[in-house]
């Protein structure tokens, strides 16, 4: 029922002008039809077609459309309901790379040489430091030739493999960038003339640390396509399309950057790098040493969180999709969380980590927060949570979220759910049984 050729009727209706060029300006990510256009092949119907249709709504037409939300959605993580959820919405307006997600460059398509040359074009035009900006391309390029056998030489006035600039609008390359937000940069894939170049959006407000766009973290994603790398729909890899710097984060290859790089540019004769240290992993829903963070309902959903990750299990969908918890609550709903959970009579999300807690209505912070969580009530005794329902060590308490107050003392865990070993990482209800109507919310401290 979800993928009705009606229901996805209805996404049509918000779509305007879809045979429209790519825009010179404004940002592509409020005209979702571009979106889905330029990042994930979707070729809508010529009008003298549409007007051809048949009378039943050219079921094929709506069906492709909604396969393209699909296919975004999954990309993402996000439950693949064809339909422009509210979710869907803020994926598509978070700033990101200018190729596309469904794109596979294949084998082929790398360099045939391993000592590289690049320069920068015209960068003083753009920031007086130059010398930093060196600095933050060598350190960018330093990531990729660490891990694979590849070395790279920059050059001041002769030709280069590789040429690093900055431009607006369009810049007659046939990928004209929109201005503030929407598409930060884009690169050419390995070959002679353009190919290799990348190419930064002058109009972002480019930094060096994490105020504005950070211009390290957005090189090495387009000096990873400027090798041959397409997208990953890896959260934690580098080439992961959407923008997800974090202040608090040392950016690094993950795991899945590491093999694929070293799949382009490894030797067969010759096993591949010895690193010092492995690469992150991206965590595995299906690792059996997995603990996660917390837990919580969200409307139909459960969301699983671990690191600066999290999982989505919808009931209507067999697969479980990861995603970054920052795809939701950019900037807002920091990583690593000690619990969560939803009052769904007040429509509301508590994060907590730390002696710090975070409300949230819908996907916007609500004013005046974070919080110190002795707001709450609780005594000074209790400097975290560690779940909410609410888990800390073997005990637990009932806290009553209309009084501000803890109800009764500390409870021993194994009292209520004799069989469950402590410490307790996190908990959630299912909504078989959930009571929408309360007046406590259950603390395990």
């Amino acid at each position: 029922l979800l993928f009705s050729p009606l229901r996805c009727l209805f996404l049509l209706l918000m779509f305007s002008s879809l045979a429209r060029p790519f825009p010179k300006k404004g940002r592509m990510q409020h005209n979702k039809s571009e979106y889905l256009q330029h990042f994930y092949g979707y070729q809508p119907k010529a009008e003298r077609q549409k007007r051809t249709a048949d009378p039943d709504g050219d079921a094929d037409w709506t069906t492709g459309l909604c396969d393209k939300v699909q296919t975004m959605q999954r990309f993402f993580g996000l439950p693949p309901t064809g339909e422009l959820t509210k979710d869907t919405l803020a994926v598509m307006k978070r700033p990101r790379c200018g190729l596309s997600d469904v794109e596979r460059f294949g084998e082929t398509i790398r360099w045939k040489k391993t000592t590289l040359s690049y320069r920068l074009e015209m960068i003083r035009h753009w920031h007086p430091d130059t010398s930093k900006v060196n600095r933050t391309f060598r350190a960018a390029w330093k990531l990729w030739s660490s891990v694979a056998p590849l070395k790279f030489r920059k050059r001041n006035r002769r030709e280069a493999d590789i040429v690093i600039s900055f431009h607006n609008g369009d810049h007659k390359d046939g990928s004209p960038f929109d201005g503030q937000g929407g598409i930060l940069a884009h690169a050419f894939l390995p070959g002679s003339g353009i190919g290799g170049d990348v190419h930064f959006d002058a109009d972002e407000d480019w930094s060096f640390n994490s105020t504005g766009f950070n211009l390290f973290a957005v090189a090495a994603h387009e000096f990873g396509h400027a090798l041959g790398l397409p997208h990953s729909s890896d959260p934690g890899a580098i080439m992961y399309p959407a923008y997800s710097f974090a202040p608090n984060y040392e950016l690094q290859l993950s795991f899945r950057d590491v093999k694929d790089v070293q799949h382009l540019y490894g030797d067969p004769n010759f096993p591949s790098l010895v690193l010092k240290k492995p690469p992150p992993r991206t965590p595995d829903k299906c690792d059996p040493d997995l603990s996660f963070d917390a837990a919580t309902e969200l409307q139909q959903e459960v969301l699983f969180f671990k690191d600066r990750f999290m999982w989505r299990k919808h009931p209507q969908f067999e697969e479980t999709g990861i995603t970054l918890i920052s795809s939701l609550w950019p900037d807002t709903v920091p990583s690593h969380l000690d619990a969560v959970y939803e009052n769904v009579g007040r429509n509301v999300l508590t994060f907590f980590k730390g002696h710090q807690y975070w409300e949230l209505r819908q996907l916007k912070m609500e004013e005046g927060f974070p919080r110190n969580i002795s707001d709450l009530g609780f005594p000074s005794r209790i400097q975290s949570v560690d779940a909410a329902l609410h888990f800390r060590n073997d005990r637990y308490t009932v806290y009553d979220e209309q009084q501000k107050m803890m109800d009764g003392s500390a409870m021993l865990t194994e009292q209520q759910w004799p069989g469950i070993p402590a410490p307790i990482d996190a908990a959630v209800f299912f909504e078989e049984c959930y009571t929408y109507h309360f007046n406590n919310m259950l603390f395990l401290t």
